[in-house]
Protein backbone atom coordinates (compact mmCIF):
# COMPACT_ATOMS: atom_id res chain seq x y z
CA UNK A 1 0.00 0.00 0.00
CA UNK A 2 0.91 3.32 -1.00
CA UNK A 3 1.94 5.72 2.11
CA UNK A 4 0.53 9.00 0.78
CA UNK A 5 2.33 11.95 2.99
CA UNK A 6 1.26 15.91 3.30
CA UNK A 7 1.95 18.58 5.42
CA UNK A 8 2.54 16.49 8.89
CA UNK A 9 1.25 13.04 9.02
CA UNK A 10 -0.24 10.89 6.45
CA UNK A 11 -3.48 12.56 5.35
CA UNK A 12 -4.94 10.43 2.76
CA UNK A 13 -6.70 9.18 0.48
CA UNK A 14 -5.25 6.15 0.50
CA UNK A 15 -5.82 3.41 -2.22
CA UNK A 16 -4.31 0.14 -3.53
CA UNK A 17 -3.15 0.63 -6.93
CA UNK A 18 -4.65 -2.47 -8.73
CA UNK A 19 -2.27 -5.11 -10.15
CA UNK A 20 -2.02 -5.15 -13.98
CA UNK A 21 -2.70 -8.46 -16.02
CA UNK A 22 -0.50 -9.04 -19.34
CA UNK A 23 -2.91 -7.08 -21.31
CA UNK A 24 -3.09 -3.92 -19.47
CA UNK A 25 -6.21 -4.21 -17.11
CA UNK A 26 -6.30 -3.61 -13.72
CA UNK A 27 -6.93 -6.57 -11.37
CA UNK A 28 -8.59 -5.02 -8.59
CA UNK A 29 -9.10 -8.81 -6.94
CA UNK A 30 -5.16 -9.05 -5.66
CA UNK A 31 -4.49 -7.70 -2.93
CA UNK A 32 -1.00 -7.78 -1.81
CA UNK A 33 1.44 -8.88 -4.40
CA UNK A 34 4.13 -6.59 -5.60
CA UNK A 35 4.16 -8.20 -9.18
CA UNK A 36 7.41 -6.26 -9.62
CA UNK A 37 8.66 -7.93 -13.14
CA UNK A 38 5.14 -7.23 -14.39
CA UNK A 39 4.34 -3.76 -13.12
CA UNK A 40 7.79 -2.43 -14.32
CA UNK A 41 7.53 -3.75 -17.33
CA UNK A 42 4.49 -2.36 -17.69
CA UNK A 43 5.50 1.22 -16.61
CA UNK A 44 8.74 0.47 -18.75
CA UNK A 45 6.59 0.46 -21.82
CA UNK A 46 4.66 3.31 -20.49
CA UNK A 47 7.88 5.82 -20.29
CA UNK A 48 9.14 4.68 -23.82
CA UNK A 49 6.33 5.48 -25.21
CA UNK A 50 6.20 9.12 -23.48
CA UNK A 51 9.21 9.46 -24.91
CA UNK A 52 8.35 8.85 -28.56
CA UNK A 53 5.43 11.44 -27.82
CA UNK A 54 7.72 13.52 -26.47
CA UNK A 55 10.20 13.35 -29.59
CA UNK A 56 7.25 13.34 -32.68
CA UNK A 57 6.23 17.08 -30.58
CA UNK A 58 9.43 18.35 -30.42
CA UNK A 59 10.02 16.84 -34.37
CA UNK A 60 6.65 18.26 -35.23
CA UNK A 61 7.44 21.79 -33.32
CA UNK A 62 10.75 21.84 -35.31
CA UNK A 63 9.26 21.60 -38.64
CA UNK A 64 6.52 23.94 -38.14
CA UNK A 65 8.76 26.84 -37.15
CA UNK A 66 11.09 26.06 -40.38
CA UNK A 67 8.12 26.07 -42.53
CA UNK A 68 6.74 29.47 -40.78
CA UNK A 69 10.13 30.82 -41.27
CA UNK A 70 10.10 29.77 -44.85
CA UNK A 71 7.22 32.01 -45.24
CA UNK A 72 8.52 34.91 -43.73
CA UNK A 73 5.75 34.05 -41.20
CA UNK A 74 7.09 34.78 -37.50
CA UNK A 75 7.52 31.58 -35.61
CA UNK A 76 4.51 30.26 -33.68
CA UNK A 77 3.82 31.90 -30.29
CA UNK A 78 3.61 30.07 -26.63
CA UNK A 79 0.65 28.70 -26.60
CA UNK A 80 -2.03 30.49 -23.90
CA UNK A 81 -4.16 28.48 -21.26
CA UNK A 82 -7.24 27.67 -22.57
CA UNK A 83 -10.46 29.79 -21.29
CA UNK A 84 -12.11 28.36 -18.02
CA UNK A 85 -15.99 28.00 -18.74
CA UNK A 86 -17.81 30.76 -17.11
CA UNK A 87 -19.87 28.19 -15.26
CA UNK A 88 -17.42 26.27 -13.44
CA UNK A 89 -15.95 29.78 -12.25
CA UNK A 90 -19.22 30.02 -10.79
CA UNK A 91 -19.62 26.51 -9.56
CA UNK A 92 -16.06 27.11 -7.64
CA UNK A 93 -17.41 30.36 -6.00
CA UNK A 94 -20.52 28.71 -4.87
CA UNK A 95 -18.84 25.93 -3.55
CA UNK A 96 -15.63 26.62 -1.68
CA UNK A 97 -17.42 28.59 1.40
CA UNK A 98 -19.44 25.84 1.99
CA UNK A 99 -16.09 23.51 2.33
CA UNK A 100 -14.27 22.87 5.72
CA UNK A 101 -10.84 21.54 6.94
CA UNK A 102 -11.40 18.62 9.41
CA UNK A 103 -8.20 17.88 11.72
CA UNK A 104 -8.21 14.98 14.00
CA UNK A 105 -5.92 14.42 16.70
CA UNK A 106 -2.74 16.30 16.45
CA UNK A 107 -0.40 16.89 18.96
CA UNK A 108 1.62 14.53 20.18
CA UNK A 109 0.16 11.80 19.08
CA UNK A 110 -1.29 11.06 15.59
CA UNK A 111 -3.39 12.97 13.61
CA UNK A 112 -5.04 13.52 10.27
CA UNK A 113 -6.45 15.81 7.87
CA UNK A 114 -8.95 15.97 5.40
CA UNK A 115 -12.12 17.95 3.73
CA UNK A 116 -15.60 18.13 4.62
CA UNK A 117 -18.76 19.92 3.25
CA UNK A 118 -22.10 20.89 5.11
CA UNK A 119 -24.92 19.08 3.91
CA UNK A 120 -27.99 20.69 5.89
CA UNK A 121 -28.96 23.84 7.45
CA UNK A 122 -28.68 21.64 10.97
CA UNK A 123 -24.99 22.07 10.59
CA UNK A 124 -23.76 18.49 9.61
CA UNK A 125 -21.07 17.32 7.54
CA UNK A 126 -19.74 15.12 5.25
CA UNK A 127 -16.18 13.24 5.44
CA UNK A 128 -14.61 10.15 4.69
CA UNK A 129 -14.24 7.88 7.89
CA UNK A 130 -10.69 6.60 7.21
CA UNK A 131 -9.80 10.24 8.01
CA UNK A 132 -11.25 9.57 11.89
CA UNK A 133 -9.61 6.24 11.62
CA UNK A 134 -6.30 7.88 10.70
CA UNK A 135 -6.53 9.96 12.92
CA UNK A 136 -7.12 7.44 16.60
CA UNK A 137 -10.72 8.49 16.49
CA UNK A 138 -9.28 11.73 18.66
CA UNK A 139 -11.32 14.93 18.90
CA UNK A 140 -11.71 16.59 15.60
CA UNK A 141 -11.77 20.24 14.97
CA UNK A 142 -13.15 21.80 11.89
CA UNK A 143 -11.94 25.21 10.63
CA UNK A 144 -14.02 27.05 7.93
CA UNK A 145 -12.82 29.26 4.56
CA UNK A 146 -12.71 31.93 6.90
CA UNK A 147 -10.20 30.74 8.99
CA UNK A 148 -12.44 30.26 12.34
CA UNK A 149 -12.52 26.47 14.12
CA UNK A 150 -14.88 24.70 15.83
CA UNK A 151 -14.99 21.45 17.85
CA UNK A 152 -16.82 19.05 15.99
CA UNK A 153 -19.08 16.38 17.12
CA UNK A 154 -18.79 12.66 15.62
CA UNK A 155 -22.54 11.94 14.76
CA UNK A 156 -21.93 8.89 13.74
CA UNK A 157 -19.50 6.87 11.28
CA UNK A 158 -20.06 3.76 8.30
CA UNK A 159 -16.62 2.40 7.77
CA UNK A 160 -18.33 0.14 5.41
CA UNK A 161 -19.52 3.14 2.97
CA UNK A 162 -15.97 5.03 4.20
CA UNK A 163 -18.38 8.05 5.39
CA UNK A 164 -18.73 10.37 8.59
CA UNK A 165 -21.35 12.51 9.97
CA UNK A 166 -20.42 15.41 11.73
CA UNK A 167 -21.91 18.32 13.18
CA UNK A 168 -20.62 21.94 14.53
CA UNK A 169 -22.09 24.76 16.53
CA UNK A 170 -24.76 26.51 14.93
CA UNK A 171 -22.63 29.81 15.00
CA UNK A 172 -20.32 28.27 12.43
CA UNK A 173 -23.08 29.41 9.98
CA UNK A 174 -22.13 26.91 7.24
CA UNK A 175 -25.00 27.29 3.85
CA UNK A 176 -25.15 23.65 3.07
CA UNK A 177 -23.85 22.19 -1.07
CA UNK A 178 -26.84 21.55 -3.45
CA UNK A 179 -26.68 17.66 -3.87
CA UNK A 180 -27.42 16.54 -7.46
CA UNK A 181 -30.05 14.52 -8.65
CA UNK A 182 -29.31 10.26 -8.31
CA UNK A 183 -28.62 9.37 -11.55
CA UNK A 184 -28.17 12.43 -13.07
CA UNK A 185 -24.32 12.39 -13.61
CA UNK A 186 -22.66 11.80 -17.06
CA UNK A 187 -19.69 10.61 -18.57
CA UNK A 188 -17.65 13.58 -20.09
CA UNK A 189 -19.54 16.44 -17.99
CA UNK A 190 -17.01 18.82 -16.50
CA UNK A 191 -16.39 18.55 -12.25
CA UNK A 192 -14.49 20.55 -9.74
CA UNK A 193 -12.50 18.58 -6.40
CA UNK A 194 -12.98 21.21 -3.59
CA UNK A 195 -10.87 20.62 -0.84
CA UNK A 196 -7.71 21.09 1.63
CA UNK A 197 -4.75 18.69 -0.62
CA UNK A 198 -1.87 18.87 1.72
CA UNK A 199 -3.52 21.45 3.98
CA UNK A 200 -4.03 24.30 1.58
CA UNK A 201 -7.38 25.08 2.06
CA UNK A 202 -10.14 26.27 -0.45
CA UNK A 203 -8.33 24.31 -3.32
CA UNK A 204 -10.01 23.86 -6.97
CA UNK A 205 -8.98 21.43 -9.65
CA UNK A 206 -10.58 20.60 -12.77
CA UNK A 207 -11.81 17.40 -14.67
CA UNK A 208 -14.46 15.45 -16.15
CA UNK A 209 -15.83 12.28 -15.04
CA UNK A 210 -14.41 9.70 -16.61
CA UNK A 211 -16.63 7.00 -15.80
CA UNK A 212 -19.56 5.48 -13.62
CA UNK A 213 -20.03 2.77 -11.39
CA UNK A 214 -16.05 2.22 -11.24
CA UNK A 215 -15.50 -0.93 -8.90
CA UNK A 216 -12.53 -0.05 -6.78
CA UNK A 217 -11.55 -1.54 -3.22
CA UNK A 218 -11.17 0.76 -0.20
CA UNK A 219 -8.89 -1.20 2.77
CA UNK A 220 -11.10 -4.38 2.60
CA UNK A 221 -14.31 -2.81 0.96
CA UNK A 222 -14.85 -3.01 -2.54
CA UNK A 223 -17.10 0.53 -3.45
CA UNK A 224 -18.95 1.77 -6.82
CA UNK A 225 -17.51 4.96 -7.36
CA UNK A 226 -16.99 8.12 -10.15
CA UNK A 227 -14.38 7.78 -11.72
CA UNK A 228 -12.87 11.15 -12.67
CA UNK A 229 -9.01 12.77 -13.92
CA UNK A 230 -10.02 15.74 -11.69
CA UNK A 231 -6.47 16.24 -9.19
CA UNK A 232 -7.29 14.98 -6.11
CA UNK A 233 -4.21 14.77 -3.26
CA UNK A 234 -3.22 14.08 0.00
CA UNK A 235 -6.08 15.85 1.76
CA UNK A 236 -8.73 15.75 -0.42
CA UNK A 237 -10.58 13.41 0.89
CA UNK A 238 -14.19 14.05 2.37
CA UNK A 239 -14.71 17.00 0.19
CA UNK A 240 -17.03 17.72 -2.68
CA UNK A 241 -16.78 16.47 -6.25
CA UNK A 242 -19.30 19.20 -7.87
CA UNK A 243 -20.51 19.61 -11.45
CA UNK A 244 -20.64 22.93 -13.51
CA UNK A 245 -23.87 23.54 -11.25
CA UNK A 246 -22.15 23.48 -7.86
CA UNK A 247 -24.47 20.31 -7.35
CA UNK A 248 -22.37 17.65 -5.24
CA UNK A 249 -21.95 14.65 -7.14
CA UNK A 250 -19.91 12.67 -5.37
CA UNK A 251 -16.80 12.44 -1.91
CA UNK A 252 -13.59 12.54 -3.16
CA UNK A 253 -12.11 9.58 -1.36
CA UNK A 254 -9.16 7.72 -3.32
CA UNK A 255 -6.36 8.22 -6.10
CA UNK A 256 -4.79 5.22 -8.29
CA UNK A 257 -1.05 5.35 -7.98
CA UNK A 258 2.09 3.58 -9.79
CA UNK A 259 4.30 2.05 -7.33
CA UNK A 260 2.85 4.93 -5.07
CA UNK A 261 4.04 7.56 -7.18
CA UNK A 262 0.87 9.92 -6.13
CA UNK A 263 -1.87 11.55 -8.38
CA UNK A 264 -1.77 9.84 -12.20
CA UNK A 265 -5.03 11.58 -12.71
CA UNK A 266 -7.42 8.69 -11.79
CA UNK A 267 -9.31 9.92 -8.83
CA UNK A 268 -12.62 8.10 -7.44
CA UNK A 269 -15.59 9.23 -5.53
CA UNK A 270 -18.10 7.93 -3.47
CA UNK A 271 -21.49 8.35 -5.17
CA UNK A 272 -23.70 11.21 -4.27
CA UNK A 273 -26.93 8.79 -3.72
CA UNK A 274 -24.82 6.74 -1.38
CA UNK A 275 -23.61 9.35 0.63
CA UNK A 276 -27.23 10.84 0.74
CA UNK A 277 -28.89 7.30 1.39
CA UNK A 278 -25.96 6.64 4.29
CA UNK A 279 -26.14 10.43 5.80
CA UNK A 280 -29.42 10.17 6.25
CA UNK A 281 -29.08 6.51 8.17
CA UNK A 282 -26.51 8.22 10.20
CA UNK A 283 -28.32 11.62 11.30
CA UNK A 284 -31.45 9.13 12.20
CA UNK A 285 -29.72 7.34 14.47
CA UNK A 286 -27.39 9.73 16.08
CA UNK A 287 -29.48 13.11 15.77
Amino acid sequence: MAVQTGLGEPSGPWFVSPELDPDGRGRWDVPGQEGGGRRRGWLDRLLAAAGVVALSTLSGAAAGMWVADQAGAPGPAAASAAPVPAELVTAAERTVPGVVSVLVGGGSGAGATGSGFAIDDQQHLITNDHILAKGGGTAVTVELPDGRRFPAEVVGREPGSDLAVLRVPPDAGLAPLPLAKPGATRVGEPVLAVGSPLGLAGTVTAGIVSALDRQVRLGTNRHRAVQTDASINPGNSGGPLVNARGEVVGVNTAIATIDGSGSIGIGFAIPIDQVQQTADTIIGKGG
